[in-house]
């Protein structure tokens, strides 16, 4: 008899039959509950008999697809990107490839008439994994590197997948998937903010044909505004606390608890009216140049001014048509890229990130993949399933999804 308030479960909720039970010898009884990591829990439908068997370890590969590669395939009219959808989907289910969505996704998902559909579909492709909030990734970044400045220690930027992902892809999956649909922010401001801050970009690019700087002091000056940015936006925020605006706690922007999570760091021996300079050194410094998000950022939108001084996008509705989303697209692989396998983007993207100013894939190690070399994608994913489809993982598949 259990205790007095609790609830005691005793019949499990078997997903796959596998037979009669051993324990109770009830027929057709006995199966898998679900996995969870790297287990198999089975149970009877009529008594308390368990069971646990452990599955091998695996080790996923990860791809980021952008969100052009979703829209093209959900709009099936492009058999390129329905194909790979399969192959996507294929490796996923044998649990040889995680495809986790991320909340830029959700942002350009819901500028879609269907836009429930698309999501659901970007979901169903990453089989319920997501990437952590872009804004906590930047921040989780900068208070990392902000730590090693602190120390002492080498300006170089040490990658973990736990900076993108609260929980290890190289997991079994399990039979459930749980999804948290309600969308937050603001659509028709995001689809306006996209068209207009394309016409502001393109509207730049004459007078960056003027100028003659190298590449060096443009990636400076792009360190320094992110820098300034970062500081302004919190000063703002604290001139707006102290004119007792009601909403200010409410309301503090992203980049400004930036600089507000850098002060709770520093040392308590600090004296108070060195805080803000020690931030500010730390943003100033090589620690905050090498920071993933950071450095790419710099390094894509400074490419982009050396190409447009190069003769690129000299026309003006077309370049506008190319760009709208530079920004989210910035954000796309700034985040994220650097943590992943493989990438799948647009073309003008791709073509930017190869150059040997940007160089994406010598700096991060990551594969990239556009319709300008789409037959590598399908060679790649190939790749993945013969050098994970090992006899073990095999087994592993027949425990853990019996009739797949």
């Amino acid at each position: 008899m259990g205790v007095p308030g609790e609830i005691e479960i005793t019949l499990a909720i078997v997903t796959y039959v596998l037979g009669d039970c051993p324990a109770c010898g009830a027929k057709d009884s006995f199966g898998n509950v679900d996995v969870h990591e790297s287990f198999v829990y089975r149970g009877c439908k009529h008594c308390r008999h368990r069971e646990q068997v452990k599955l091998p370890s695996i080790k996923k590969k990860i791809l980021y697809v952008d969100q052009f590669f979703f829209s093209s395939a959900f709009r099936a009219g492009d058999s390129r990107f329905t194909d790979a959808a399969k192959r996507i989907e294929r490796l996923a289910a044998l649990q040889l490839l995680a495809v986790p969505f991320s909340s830029l996704h959700e942002d350009e998902a819901n500028q879609w008439e269907k836009r429930k559909e698309l999501m659901e579909f970007i979901r169903s492709t990453a089989h319920g994994k997501k990437f952590i909030l872009a804004d906590e990734v930047e921040q989780r970044q900068l208070d990392k590197a902000y730590k090693v400045w602190l120390a002492g220690g080498p300006t170089s930027y040490t990658l973990d997948r736990r900076d993108v992902l609260r929980d290890s892809v190289d997991q079994w999956g399990g039979y459930m998937r749980v999804d948290i649909t309600r969308y937050i922010g603001d659509i028709d401001r995001i689809r306006d903010l996209k068209g207009r801050t394309a016409e502001m970009l393109v509207d730049r690019f004459e007078a960056w044909r003027q100028e003659a700087k190298p590449i060096e002091d443009d990636l400076r000056d792009e360190h320094l505004e992110a820098a300034r940015t970062y500081m302004h936006s919190f000063l703002d925020s604290v001139s707006r606390m102290n004119s007792d605006d009601p909403n200010a706690f409410l309301n503090t922007p992203a980049l400004a608890e930036v600089v507000q999570s850098l002060l709770y760091a520093i040392p308590d021996d600090a004296p108070d009216e060195q805080h803000l300079r020690i931030c500010g050194a730390f943003l100033t410094s090589e620690h905050f140049r090498q920071v993933p998000y950071q450095w790419l950022s710099a390094h894509m939108f400074a490419t982009l001014k050396a190409m447009v001084r190069d003769g690129a996008y000299t026309n003006r509705e077309r370049a506008i048509r190319k760009l709208t989303g530079f920004y989210y697209d910035v954000k796309h692989i700034a985040t994220y890229a650097p943590y992943v396998d493989a990438i799948v983007m647009d073309q003008p993207m791709a073509e930017l990130v190869a150059k040997p100013t940007v160089g994406l894939k010598d700096r991060y190690g990551v594969k990239i993949f556009s319709l300008n070399n789409w037959d590598e994608l399908r060679t790649w994913l190939d790749g993945v399933e013969a050098a994970g489809m090992t006899e073990e993982h095999r087994k592993g598949l027949a425990l853990a999804y019996p009739r797949v």
